[in-house]
C-alpha cells in the first residue's frame, strides 16, 4: 500500500510498517546488553532514523560509550571511539597524507591515511576537552559528510552519525562547545543514574562473562531507507506552525511581545534549526509507533531534547536556579496547542 507523501509522490506504507518493527527489533537486541535507560535508547534510535548526530551528557560510568557501541553491533555498523584531548590535532581525526616509497620503483608518494571518523558510527567522547580548531574538524565533518585534507577531499562512507559526550561536573580544562556548534546536535540526551533494581542488574550482568550474541534485523542500507522514508512522511500545516510558535517563543527579541519569563532568563532562543529536527524527529516517532503523520504530541515529546541545548540561560535565571528544562517547561505551557482535533 501507498499513500502520498510530503514530496507529492506516496508513502512507501510496507517501509513505514518495517520501520516500525526494526524499532521492535532493535530494542529487543540492546535490551540483551543495556539495563533500563528506555528513554535514552529511544533518543538514540530517532536520532538515527532521522540522520542526526546527538550529544550525551552524564556524569562518568553511566554506560554512554556501551550504549553507542551496541547500537553499533546491533545494527552491524563500524564503530570508532575517539578520546578527546587537549592535544588532541584535526589531523588525529580526519587522517593525513604520508609519504610512501614504491618498493619496485623507489620513487615517494603521497597517500592519504583515513583518521578514526571513517566509521558509520562515531563516539567522541568529551567533545569539550580539546580544543576549538579539532572540535571544528569533526562538527565539520558531520555537517558536510567529508573530510578535507591537503586540499582533497574524502566523502564519508554513509550512513554516518556521531555521538558526542560531555561531562557535566568536571569542568576545569575544558572548551565548551560554542552555542552555534552545539546547534549541530539533534537531541542534548541526559543520562541519569538507574534505578536502584536497575543498578542492581547491571552489577549482575557485568561482573560475569559477556556472551551476548546481537540479531542483525536491521543493516546500514536499512537504515538509509528509513532515513528518506522519514524526509517523505506528509506533517500536517498546524502541527509544523505549532513546533515553529514553539521555537520562536523561545526568543527574548521578538519585537516586545516574548513571554515575560523568557524576556526576564533567556539570553538567546532557538534557531530554525531546533524547528526542523522537531518536526524530522515527530516524523521518525509516529513511524516507529506505528502512524504515518506526526502529531502535536511527539512534538511536546521531544521539545527537551531538542530545545535543551538551543536555550541559553542568562545570569537571572542562574541565579535564581532555573534550568533549561524549568524554561522549556514552561514554554510547553505558554504555547497553545492548535485546535484542530488532531
Amino acid at each position: 500500500m501507498r499513500a502520498e507523501s510530503s514530496g507529492g509522490g506516496e508513502l512507501d506504507l510496507a517501509l513505514a510498517d518495517r520501520m516500525k518493527d526494526a524499532r521492535e527489533a532493535i530494542l529487543t537486541e540492546i535490551r540483551k546488553r543495556i539495563i533500563g535507560q528506555e528513554a535514552v535508547v529511544e533518543q538514540v534510535l530517532l536520532s538515527l532514523f532521522v540522520g542526526g548526530n546527538s550529544l550525551l551528557v552524564g556524569v562518568p560510568g553511566l554506560a554512554k560509550t556501551l550504549l553507542i557501541k551496541t547500537v553499533s553491533d546491533v545494527l552491524d555498523l563500524s564503530f570508532s571511539r575517539i578520546q578527546f584531548t587537549p592535544d588532541l590535532m584535526p589531523s588525529d581525526i580526519t587522517g593525513t597524507d604520508l609519504i610512501q616509497e614504491d618498493a619496485e620503483t623507489g620513487r615517494r608518494h603521497m597517500k592519504f591515511e583515513p583518521g578514526p571518523i571513517f566509521a558509520n558510527i562515531v563516539l567522541a567522547d568529551e567533545i569539550n576537552r580539546t580544543p576549538p580548531k579539532t572540535q571544528a574538524a569533526l562538527l565539520e565533518a558531520m555537517q558536510e559528510k567529508h573530510v578535507s585534507v591537503q586540499g582533497h577531499t574524502y566523502p564519508l562512507e554513509l550512513p554516518f552519525h556521531v555521538f558526542a559526550t560531555q561531562n557535566p561536573i568536571e569542568l576545569e580544562g575544558t572548551y565548551p562547545l560554542p552555542e552555534a556548534q552545539l546547534d549541530r546536535f539533534m537531541f542534548e540526551i541526559q543520562i541519569e543514574h538507574l534505578s536502584e533494581a536497575e543498578e542492581l542488574e547491571v552489577v549482575r550482568q557485568t561482573t560475569r562473562i559477556d556472551t551476548t550474541e546481537f540479531r542483525h534485523a536491521v543493516n546500514a542500507a536499512d537504515l538509509l531507507a528509513f532515513q528518506r522514508l522519514v524526509r517523505e512522511v506528509p506533517a500536517p500545516e498546524p502541527v509544523l506552525r505549532y513546533a515553529v510558535d514553539l521555537v520562536r517563543a523561545s526568543r527574548p527579541s521578538r519585537n516586545g511581545d516574548a513571554a515575560p519569563f523568557v524576556k526576564e532568563w533567556v539570553a538567546y532562543g532557538a534557531s530554525v534549526r531546533a524547528a526542523q529536527y522537531l518536526i524530522l524527529g515527530a516524523k521518525a516517532r509516529a513511524l516507529t509507533l506505528g502512524r504515518y503523520t506526526p502529531t502535536f504530541d511527539d512534538v511536546r515529546e521531544l521539545a527537551l531534547p531538542v530545545l535543551r541545548h538551543r536555550v541559553l540561560r542568562n545570569f537571572h535565571a542562574e541565579s535564581e536556579g532555573k534550568t533549561q528544562s524549568d524554561i522549556i517547561g514552561m514554554l510547553l505551557e505558554h504555547v497553545p496547542v492548535p485546535a484542530s482535533g488532531m
